[in-house]
């Protein structure tokens, strides 16, 4: 069940008439993270909506409910498991573009050493510290596997975005769904690799130029 505040959220979104842009974060880390981002694409003209992770339930099910609540078809923008929910989105026609950041499936607790190693690997241990104090949900999981269409006609135009030095997601992972969102006959389908990027990309000080890519794409196919 969506929260009274992602409920107000989308009935702000359909109040303005503008198109909305759906941030799906990692069940890792909260839903404010994605703060700075809705703050950029909002001077662009778009209404963000940043809805939490479901407690429990199966999580493309619930974006799915919470974007067909909207009166207009948003772009949508998700990172690591929030990468792989959007792609289910958009290929369940309910975007009307999409990216994908670092887009997998994941399980399991993240403790320090693990977000360290694999999250916040391109940056440097100070900056490591203040992410996962700050943006970390040491207990978080993703949910269950879910189907994945990227060949239907209504999808939209995708690009995923892959990290350098990404250690939980690295070009080849990033790639392969790539590969298989490519098969897609009716939309476009791009991937860039960011040099010097890790997992961590939304989040860092490098943020803005992955945000910048990310409104740059949306901005070719969705005007606000």
């Amino acid at each position: 069940m969506s929260s009274a505040y992602d409920l107000d959220q989308v009935r702000h979104a359909n109040a303005t008439g503008r198109v909305p842009v759906v941030f799906v974060h990692d069940p890792w880390l909260l839903a404010e993270s994605w703060e700075p981002w809705a703050e950029v694409f909002g001077q662009a003209g778009f209404v963000p909506v940043i809805p939490a992770w479901p407690a429990d339930g199966e999580a493309a099910g619930h974006f799915a409910g919470l974007v067909g609540g909207l009166t207009r078809r948003p772009a949508v923008v998700g990172h690591a498991a929030g990468g792989l929910v959007a792609q289910i989105l958009a290929g369940r026609g309910l975007a009307c573009a999409c990216v994908a950041i670092s887009p997998a499936p994941f399980r399991g607790t993240l403790t320090y050493g693990r977000f360290r190693h694999a999250v916040a690997n391109a940056v440097g241990e100070e900056e490591a510290r203040r992410l996962y104090e700050t943006y970390a949900v040491p207990a978080g999981e993703a949910a269950d596997p879910w189907s994945l269409d990227g060949t239907a006609p209504d999808r939209g135009p995708l690009l995923l975005i892959s990290g350098e030095m990404d250690r939980t997601v690295p070009w080849a992972a990033a790639h392969a769904s790539y590969l298989r969102q490519a098969r897609n006959r009716h939309h476009l389908t791009e991937i860039v690799e960011l040099p010097g990027r890790g997992h961590s990309m939304t989040v860092d000080s490098g943020w803005r130029e992955v945000c910048g890519t990310a409104l740059t794409f949306v901005e070719r196919f969705v005007e606000p």
